[in-house]
C-alpha cells in the first residue's frame, strides 16, 4: 500500500448561507477542563440586549492551533500594512464596544 498524501486531503464545503457569515463585534471565551467555549455576539448601540450569533465549542489543542492560526494571520496583515497595501492601524488605539462618540 502506498503512502499517498492525497489520500489525506479534505474536501471541505462551504454553503451559501454559511459563506454570507454572521458579523460578530464581541467575543466571549470560557472553558472548562475538556474544552473552549467561544460565542460570538452582535451588540448594536442604543440596543441593552444582545444574543449570541454563533457558539464554537473546541478541545484545547484545537483551542491552542486557532490561537496560532490568528497570531500568523496577524501578522501577516501588519505586514501588509507596514508595506502600504491596507489600511494602516498601529495598535495604540482600540477603540471600546460601540465604537468612539461622535461630536454634533
Amino acid at each position: 500500500m502506498e503512502n499517498n498524501p492525497k489520500n489525506n486531503e479534505i474536501q471541505i464545503e462551504l454553503s451559501e448561507d454559511v459563506a454570507q457569515g454572521t458579523y460578530a463585534n464581541l467575543a466571549i471565551i470560557a472553558h472548562s477542563s475538556s474544552e473552549f467555549i467561544i460565542d460570538f455576539i452582535r451588540i448594536v448601540p442604543g440596543v441593552p440586549k444582545a444574543r449570541v450569533k454563533s457558539r464554537v465549542i473546541l478541545t484545547p489543542d484545537n483551542a491552542k492551533r486557532l490561537l496560532l492560526a490568528l497570531q500568523d494571520n496577524i501578522r501577516k496583515f501588519d505586514e501588509l500594512v507596514r508595506n502600504g497595501k491596507t489600511a494602516s492601524f498601529d495598535g495604540s488605539l482600540i477603540p471600546p464596544i460601540g465604537g468612539i462618540p461622535g461630536e454634533a
